[in-house]
C-alpha cells in the first residue's frame, strides 16, 4: 500500500496501485512474442509492404534454414505459415530490396504500439519489469536472444528489423545478465554467456566506435543514406518526411551549433551523407530525436557522450564481477583495471566543476556542449561520482524537475527527447543514482511524481504509454513534437518495468524519506 505524502489528491490507493499492476502483469503476454507469433511479428507499419505478398522474415547465413523453416512450420498454421517468405540474409546488408524481421528462435517482449520487435535498450527496463512479476523463463530469453543476436547477427540490434543491422543502442546486455544471474545464481549460464558479452563490448571498443584521442567511445553507426523505416513512416499530416521538415528547419533558421554545411547543401537544398550518417547514429544513442548534439543531433559521431561511457563503465564493472563469482581473479582485475581507466577519462572529459553537471565532449573542438540533459544523473547510478560531484549535480536537481518527475533535459527544441517531455528510463536512472549517492528523498520524490502521474493517465486512458510531457503531467504528447514520428505508443514495456520498480521502491521507503520528501 502506498501512503500520501503530502495531501489526499496525491495519495495512490490500494485500489489504483493494483490496477496499474494487473495491467503491467497482463501486458507482459499481450507484448510477448514467440514462433507462433512470427507472422504478427513480420509484420510492419514502419516499412512499404504490398498487399497480399508474402512477410519476408531473414535468417542467418549460420542457421541451418531447413531447422528452423520446421521449426515454423510446427509454430504456424498453413495458411499464417504462406503469409511469411523465409530469407537468407546477404552478406552485403545494402543487397536487402525488401526489408523484414530478423529471425530469433526463443520468445521476447515488444514495447508495444508501432514497435513490434525486440529493442536494445528498451530491454533491460521490460526485463525489470519481468522479473518484478516472477516471469523467470521469459526474462532469461530475453537475455538469451540478445547472446544470438551477437552471435549471428554481430551486435545486440537496435532492434531485429534489417534496416536496423547496421547500428546497435545503449550497451545493457550485462546489465540483463545481472539481473537474471541474481535471481538464479546459475553459474554455468553465465560462463557461457561471457565470451559473447566480451564480443559485444568490442563493438564499442575499435574504430568508429572507439576514438583513441580520448580513449573513450562514441556512438557510430554504419550505414548510408535516410533510414529507410523513417522514409516510409515519419510523416507529418502534410505527408512530409522527417527529413523533409529537417531541410526545411536548416533552410529557415540560423545555427550557430555546428558548421551546417556538414550536414546541409544549401545551394541543392539537401541533406549531405555526413547528415544521414548522424542520423543513423542518433537513433543508435536511442535518444530519437533530440537537440542535445546540435539540432537533430546531426553531429553526434563527433561527441564521447555522458550515457555511453557511463554504461560501458558499468559492462566493464559487471565483467570484473562475473569473472570474480566465476574464481577467475586474475581477468576480473583486468576488468577492473578497465573501469579504472574509463573513470578517469569521465572524470577528465565529461565533467564539468564550474557547471556541476556532466556534458558530452566534443574532441575535435576540445569542448563539452554544455547541453543540460538528464544523463548527467547517470554518473550517479554507476558509482561514479565523488561525494562532491553528486552534490553539485544535485544541486542542479531543479533545472530538471518537474510535476511528473524529471525532464529530460532543459531545452524546448520541438522534438520527443527534450523539455517538456519525460521518459521511464532516464527516471529509472536518476531515481536509482539520487538513492546510490546517499539522496534517498529526493529520489522517492521523483519516483512518487512520476508513479502519480502515470497513474493519472492510466486512470483516463486504461493504458501506460511510451513518454509523458512531465510539465503538464499528461500523455497528450503528439501536438509539442515537431520532428520525427509524435504518436505516443501503448503497451509500454519500459514505462511497465520502470512503474513496476517505482512502486517496489515506494512500498519499502524508510518513514525518513517520507517525512523529507513532504
Amino acid at each position: 500500500m502506498i501512503i500520501p505524502i503530502s495531501s489526499p489528491a496525491s495519495e495512490l490507493t490500494p485500489w489504483q496501485v493494483c490496477a496499474v499492476r494487473a495491467y503491467i502483469q497482463s501486458a507482459w503476454q499481450t507484448l510477448s512474442r514467440s514462433l507462433s507469433h512470427v507472422l504478427e511479428a513480420a509484420q510492419d507499419e514502419k516499412v512499404p509492404h504490398q498487399p497480399g505478398d508474402p512477410w519476408p522474415v531473414y535468417i542467418s547465413p549460420q542457421e541451418d534454414r531447413f531447422a528452423v523453416e520446421l521449426a515454423l512450420q510446427n509454430a504456424l498454421s498453413p495458411e499464417e505459415f504462406a503469409q511469411i517468405e523465409l530469407r537468407v540474409l546477404p552478406a552485403d546488408y545494402d543487397q536487402i530490396a525488401e526489408h523484414g524481421l530478423l529471425y530469433l528462435p526463443h520468445d521476447y517482449v515488444v514495447p508495444g504500439g508501432r514497435f513490434n520487435e525486440m529493442y536494445g535498450w528498451d530491454s533491460y527496463f521490460i526485463l525489470l519489469g519481468l522479473l518484478r512479476d516472477g516471469e523467470l523463463l521469459m526474462a532469461k530469453s530475453m537475455v538469451d536472444q540478445f547472446i544470438y543476436q551477437v552471435q549471428h547477427y554481430g551486435t545486440v540490434l537496435n532492434a531485429n528489423r534489417t534496416y536496423m543491422l547496421n547500428r546497435s543502442q545503449p550497451p545493457v546486455l550485462s546489465l540483463m545478465a545481472k539481473a537474471m544471474f541474481d535471481q538464479t545464481g546459475d553459474r554455468d549460464w553465465l560462463q557461457s554467456l561471457l565470451p559473447v558479452m566480451e564480443r559485444y563490448y568490442y563493438y564499442w571498443m575499435v574504430p568508429p566506435h572507439f576514438n583513441p584521442v580520448t580513449g573513450l567511445s562514441h556512438y557510430h553507426a554504419l550505414g548510408h543514406g535516410p533510414a529507410p523505416e523513417v522514409v516510409s513512416s515519419e510523416r507529418d499530416d502534410a505527408g512530409r518526411t522527417h527529413y523533409d521538415r529537417v531541410r526545411e528547419y536548416f533552410r529557415e533558421h540560423e545555427i550557430n551549433d555546428y558548421d551546417v554545411s556538414l550536414f546541409y547543401d544549401a545551394e541543392t537544398d539537401q541533406l549531405t551523407d555526413l547528415y544521414y550518417q548522424g542520423d543513423r547514429s542518433m537513433r543508435e544513442s536511442g535518444f530519437d530525436i533530440t537537440n542535445r548534439f546540435g539540432p537533430f543531433s546531426a553531429d553526434i559521431i563527433h561527441y564521447a557522450p555522458v550515457c555511453l561511457n557511463v554504461l560501458l563503465y558499468q559492462m566493464e564493472q559487471d565483467l570484473a564481477q562475473f569473472y570474480q563469482i566465476l574464481d577467475r581473479s586474475w581477468d576480473s582485475k583486468i576488468w577492473q583495471a578497465r573501469a579504472q581507466h574509463r573513470h578517469q577519462l569521465i572524470n577528465r572529459y565529461l565533467w564539468d566543476d564550474e557547471a556541476g553537471l556532466y556534458f558530452d565532449y566534443n574532441p575535435h573542438t576540445e569542448h563539452r556542449r554544455s547541453y543540460e540533459f538528464a544523463t548527467t544523473f547517470m554518473p550517479l547510478w554507476a558509482g561514479l561520482a565523488s561525494p562532491y560531484q553528486a552534490r553539485r549535480v544535485v544541486e542542479n536537481l531543479w533545472k530538471f524537475e518537474a510535476p511528473g518527475g524529471l525532464l529530460t533535459s532543459t531545452h524546448v527544441s520541438g522534438n520527443q527527447w527534450d523539455a517538456p517531455f519525460g521518459w521511464a528510463p532516464l527516471q529509472w536512472f536518476a531515481v536509482n543514482g539520487l538513492a546510490n549517492a546517499g539522496y534517498e528523498a529526493d529520489a522517492y520524490r521523483i519516483a512518487f511524481k512520476f508513479v502519480t502521474m502515470v497513474v493519472q493517465e492510466f486512470e483516463k486512458t486504461g493504458t501506460l504509454v511510451e513518454k509523458y510531457d512531465v510539465e503538464r503531467r499528461s500523455a497528450n504528447v503528439s501536438d509539442d513534437i515537431q520532428f520525427g514520428y509524435s504518436s505516443n505508443e501503448i503497451g509500454f514495456g519500459w514505462t511497465n518495468g520502470v512503474v513496476s520498480e517505482f512502486l517496489g521502491l515506494l512500498e519499502k521507503r524508510p518513514q525518513q524519506w517520507e517525512e523529507q520528501a513532504a
